[in-house]
């Protein structure tokens, strides 16, 4: 079916009144031509000067450079441009997400005189993904990131040859304390000893909790003493908390161990993994180096 310029235009003007989504007419510079009235729905108003808003105006400057890209490339092709996803903020000064196509207009001799470009709220999307992700990746009871994710970001660090260690804890006796005192009060102990490792471990530090009892720190570009030193002083500061049942009161303790971040994610676990072991052996409520690090030291 062909459409003549007054059908094209009527029904461009159709889409533009009754969809949610936001159709934007740019110049080559991408300034805006016109704008259909979702604009100002989804929280963003035209500037009220004579000279033309441009489509960069809409996006946050962190994401400027490429949403650029994307429409210099709807510029140079044939098709339509790839989708780009934008923060932007509104005029409820609220930062929320967006997604924008470009397609090029084109005269009879196939040069690009502008383009057209569909504008659409992710919001929602994003924040159903946020909340796909936290589920995936976060334990429920400590709010850590689960052992999945550790496992992802201990191999991101490996694939990219970044210096740093690995250390695990486990909390000495936890299954005679789940036995003694109940569940309710063994998940207490694992909040407990997870919000004492966000207090005294670097910003930049990566806790995760990986099993039952069991706790692993990524340390970026930590050296094997800076790692040991932080370690330890979690491993003394939890023997002296004492965590409350009822009217009494008992010790928590953990067991620690230290490892080079090498050159496989396996090995890296099993030299920390052992070394862990070695504590637990040696009577708990201490920290051990892997055996490599150890004969540095000597």
């Amino acid at each position: 079916m062909n459409f003549t310029v007054q059908d094209s235009s009527a029904l461009y003007g159709l889409l533009a009144e009754s969809s949610s989504d936001v159709i934007l007419k740019t110049d080559l510079g991408g300034c805006i031509l016109h704008a259909s009235p979702a604009l100002d729905q989804v929280g963003f108003r035209m500037a009220g000067t004579q000279t033309p808003q441009s489509l960069l105006d809409l996006v946050a400057p962190e994401s400027r450079d490429e949403v650029r890209r994307a429409y210099s490339d709807a510029l140079a092709g044939t098709g339509p441009g790839h989708r780009v996803e934008f923060p932007a903020v509104t005029t409820d000064q609220r930062q929320r997400w967006f997604e924008i196509q470009t397609r090029a207009l084109t005269n009879e001799s196939g040069e690009p005189y502008g383009a057209l470009s569909i504008l659409r709220n992710v919001d929602e999307r994003r924040r159903l993904e946020q909340q796909l992700f936290a589920a995936t990746y976060t334990d429920p009871l400590t709010k850590l990131t689960n052992r999945a994710a550790f496992v992802s970001m201990l191999e991101h660090m490996v694939d990219k040859g970044m210096d740093g260690c690995l250390a695990l804890f486990s909390i000495d006796f936890f299954r005679t304390i789940n036995m003694q005192y109940g569940q309710s009060t063994g998940d207490d102990v694992l909040v407990v000893f997870a919000n004492l490792l966000r207090e005294m471990l670097r910003a930049e530090d990566i806790i995760s909790r990986i099993g039952s009892e069991r706790f692993a720190v990524l340390l970026p570009r930590a050296t094997p003493d800076q790692a040991e030193a932080i370690c330890s002083r979690v491993i003394a500061t939890l023997a002296e908390l004492r965590q409350k049942v009822g009217e009494s009161r008992f010790a928590i303790t953990a067991s620690a161990s230290v490892a080079r971040i090498g050159d496989s994610l396996d090995s890296t676990i099993e030299r920390a993994e052992m070394a862990l072991f070695v504590a637990k052996a040696k009577g708990r409520n201490r920290l051990e180096l892997e055996k490599a690090l150890q004969k540095v030291r000597h």
